[in-house]
């Protein structure tokens, strides 16, 4: 992702006198960073089903950590591109997620960070798959909604009907998966028992 000018003429990801690093530009800086901050609460947009949290395992190939890289795949945020062509990559999506929603969950959650103001936080360099002290994505559904269900930003962003509606179809999607008894559980505890 990338943000222009109104007229979709000039790229504004740089401005080397914001003083940034890669040159990446004050409004660039805060889009990205609203996107990271908003990456739990907004979970359930881009990661909408049961199976979708069980990607974001270590080694995965899906990242893991709410962290940003200059060219670094094991970051939930990669930076990539010189000059006028800087953009990143949000790495969190699956392909089962709803492009639709997806898109306007960064998007949103971007101009989120712009209107608010928030500051990029440090480079990480290195495997983000074992970054410390840093913000993880759910680990599972019900994480991602309890994250949803406590999101200022996503009402803002959205509209409480909105939320309400996706939350109630997180719901339904977990007390259905909770209901039901697993191929691995009737081996695991058959074998067990």
């Amino acid at each position: 992702m990338s943000i222009w000018d109104v007229d979709g003429k000039k790229p504004l990801t740089h401005r080397e006198d914001d003083g940034l690093p890669y040159g990446i530009s004050r409004q660039f800086s805060q889009f990205v960073a609203g996107m990271m901050q908003l990456s739990r609460e907004l979970a359930p947009f881009i990661a909408p089903f049961i199976n979708s949290y069980k990607r974001y395992a270590s080694l995965s190939w899906a990242p893991v950590n709410v962290v940003w890289g200059r060219d670094n795949r094991t970051t939930g945020f990669r930076l990539v591109g010189h000059g006028p062509s800087l953009h990143v990559e949000n790495r969190f999506p699956g392909g089962d997620m709803n492009a639709y929603l997806t898109y306007a969950a960064a998007i949103g959650a971007g101009l989120y960070g712009m209107e608010h103001g928030i500051d990029l936080q440090p480079e990480f360099k290195g495997n983000g798959y074992i970054a410390k002290g840093v913000e993880r994505m759910p680990r599972a559904l019900y994480e991602a909604i309890a994250a949803l269900e406590q999101s200022e930003a996503a009402v803002e962003i959205f509209g409480q009907e909105v939320v309400d509606h996706y939350l109630n179809a997180a719901r339904v999607e977990q007390e259905l998966y909770d209901s039901v008894v697993h191929d691995w559980e009737r081996e695991r505890y058959l074998e067990r028992g």
